[in-house]
């Protein structure tokens, strides 16, 4: 799962746990796992057409999740990707991570930016309470959208337990299975036009010609859009030194974070960027892009750079790839800075948010 997904899971799971007083119905567009129905204060709830187009996205939403909503009798509506029924006159809860559509919207497909930029002003408006992911994405939506900043509540993200600093005898074993036991650097994300992963790319391969490094890049994560057209561009010298991962199992994915040289990640738009909390619960050094919310949410465990200059990505890469003093307070920092982060206290704030429709 990507972050909507991740904060879908682990935001849910933990409302079902801490008020079991309540009944709680997920409506679901196509069969699911049985291991999505968190408690037995949950029913699991089909409800078609499967919406895998945004035609189908308003079909589902403004008729059929509409009906359901009216038949299984619900109070509030918690919607954690922010999309609502506008035809339906219950209390509606948006969770608005960011409106990277409204500034980029050719990084997206057509039909999904057309439907993005039509709906979303109208669930912004429609809904009784929002829910974001950072102090950016707040001031972006209000500012936008013109909506006041009392109907806004930020409820920073989480990240799953298993990333935690690991011994150096799994650091080896890790980097001897993925990159030749070579350091590396790590991208974790989509592999998508605002994740900037081609000047990541670009920005490797002048560190690799500037320092003669062995240090490799791994990018975890596929492509978003089967239809974007995006494609990256590797140049053939340095195919070897980069390696492609696919999507990973989260124990996976933590053992190779905690063992990174250091994340690189570096989009040029974000809401929240759940890999940089990832990174400093395992003590990981971080090379951060220095705009939207990533500077909100690593502060002092990154060193930041412009993410449209290559040269300035490249920079950081060779700069903290030579002070070990730089990697040393990176971890430290970050370590400290992740305390203040936890799926726990964001599902607090978002059944606050909730509780507040019941009234």
């Amino acid at each position: 799962m990507e972050g909507f997904g991740w904060y879908t899971f682990e935001i849910s799971k933990r409302l079902v746990a801490q008020h079991p007083e309540h009944q709680f119905v997920f409506f679901f567009d196509r069969p699911f796992d049985s291991k999505f129905i968190f408690g037995e204060n949950v029913k699991g709830v089909i409800v078609s057409p499967p919406a895998r187009h945004p035609i189908l996205h308003a079909i589902w939403y403004e008729f059929s999740l509409k009906k359901a909503l009216k038949k299984h009798k619900v109070d509030v509506l918690f919607s954690p990707d922010g999309y609502l029924s506008l035809r339906s006159k219950i209390p509606q809860i948006a969770v608005i991570h960011d409106i990277n559509f409204e500034h980029y919207p050719k990084d997206l497909p057509f039909f999904s930016r057309t439907y993005l930029r039509y709906f979303f002003p109208k669930y912004a408006k429609k809904a009784a309470k929002i829910i974001t992911v950072s102090n950016y994405s707040k001031a972006d939506i209000q500012q936008k959208y013109g909506i006041e900043a009392s109907k806004i509540t930020v409820a920073w993200n989480g990240a799953s337990e298993l990333f935690k600093p690991i011994s150096e005898e799994l650091k080896s074993e890790t980097k001897l299975n993925y990159s030749g036991g070579e350091s590396y650097f790590i991208f974790v994300g989509a592999i998508h036009p605002r994740k900037n992963v081609q000047r990541l790319i670009d920005a490797f391969v002048t560190f690799k010609k500037t320092t003669g490094s062995s240090t490799k890049l791994l990018i975890v994560g596929a492509s978003l859009w089967r239809d974007s057209g995006f494609n990256l561009n590797l140049p053939e010298a340095i195919k070897s030194e980069i390696i492609f991962t696919g999507h990973l199992q989260l124990e996976e994915l933590a053992k190779l974070m905690g063992s990174a040289l250091a994340l690189t990640y570096v989009p040029y738009f974000e809401g929240f960027g759940i890999p940089l909390l990832e990174a400093m619960q395992c003590g990981t050094p971080i090379i951060a892009g220095n705009l939207t919310s990533l500077p909100e949410v690593a502060e002092n465990a990154a060193v930041y750079c412009d993410p449209f200059q290559v040269e300035d990505i490249a920079e950081k890469m060779i700069e903290l790839e030579k002070s070990i003093a730089l990697q040393e307070n990176l971890s430290e920092n970050g370590l400290k800075r992740s305390e203040l982060f936890s799926w726990d206290i964001a599902a607090i704030k978002v059944w606050d948010e909730i509780y507040q429709c019941f009234n």
